[in-house]
């Protein structure tokens, strides 16, 4: 028995008082709302309406009935209500995460744009590197994450992937830094401080092989990720860093960033959430990363965004 319906019928001919009135405010026909009211009695044990020809009169026990009835129904068309929020990615929890190296502006401005466009949707956000996004996502752990190219995408839906063109940063006094741009094999001698490889093996290995390929093997490898970290090493050994123009502060008294001659070395995100899980919530958080990236690759001169959709890992390879 379709309870909400007839619970439906019953409230609407208790405040009518008259089947054909009820029948017409329902959309139905007379003999099946009488039905319905006949099996609701059965299935309640308890007679709900005297009916005589002429009149429909509540019973005290369908008095009794009926504001729970009522109250019933209001309960049914706010679990709807809340069940299409949910549906549309207006409520709910969504669980994302972006890497420990976006811009903290971007971040900003992702999370600004998440909230005013989806402010019933509470954001449980998470700053995860690739491999570890990777795994999240793998175990449904993770909702939505935005992580870094090249990597295997098994299983994964992806958006547009954003690319970012990296330059390089080093002292203001080193000879490097006269020039506009600075060509790979300029750096000969330098440390390179990189990233953990564990974090995005591929990324690293392209990274490094890219390089060489340009005419720059790094004296050494240092690893590290965290601004700061980064600066002092730059600051007090022979070393350089890779990044791109929005993650550096242009104020820095020492530090310098500059472009790389050619474009030799681009890094590349995009959303990635599991194949057939991306409901509107983790779709949205998708979109507002996608123009968030847009927006800074735009401010900041990069390439425009390539969009991929579903391929082979072997494809985002630099």
């Amino acid at each position: 028995m379709d309870l909400i319906r007839h619970l439906q019928c019953f409230v609407a001919v208790a405040e009518e008082s008259h089947f054909g009135r009820a029948a017409q405010r329902l959309g139905m026909a007379q003999p099946p709302l009488s039905q319905r009211i006949q099996r609701l009695e059965r299935e309640l044990g308890v007679r709900l309406f005297e009916r005589t020809s002429r009149q429909v009169t509540i019973t005290k026990g369908g008095t009794l009935l009926l504001d729970e009835a009522r109250e019933i129904l209001a309960r049914s068309e706010a679990l709807r209500a809340t069940a299409r929020r949910i549906q549309e990615g207006r409520t709910g929890l969504l669980r994302a995460a972006l890497p420990p190296d976006l811009a903290g502006d971007t971040v900003a401005a992702i999370l600004a744009a998440f909230r005013h466009r989806h402010g019933g949707v509470e954001l449980e956000l998470q700053e995860l590197t690739t491999a570890d996004q990777l795994a999240g996502l793998a175990s449904h752990d993770l909702d939505v994450g935005l992580i870094r190219h090249p990597c295997d995408v098994a299983g994964l839906e992806l958006g547009p992937v954003q690319r970012h063109e990296l330059g390089v940063l080093l002292l203001r006094d080193a000879p490097a830094a006269r020039s506009g741009t600075v060509p790979l094999t300029a750096l000969t001698g330098y440390d390179l401080i990189l990233f953990p490889r564990a974090q995005a093996p591929a990324v690293h290995d392209d990274l490094l092989t890219t390089c060489a390929r340009h005419g720059y093997t790094p004296a050494a490898v240092r690893h590290g990720q965290g601004p700061s970290f980064t600066r002092g090493l730059i600051l007090s050994s022979r070393a350089v860093a890779f990044t791109s123009r929005d993650a550096h502060p242009a104020q820095d008294p020492d530090i310098i960033w500059r472009p790389l001659t050619g474009a030799p070395l681009t890094l590349r995100h995009s959303a990635a959430w599991p194949r057939g899980r991306g409901d509107a919530a983790a779709l949205a958080f998708a979109d507002t990363v996608t123009d968030a990236l847009a927006a800074t690759a735009t401010a900041g001169g990069d390439l425009p965004p390539t969009p991929l959709h579903l391929r082979p890992a072997a494809e985002y390879w630099i």
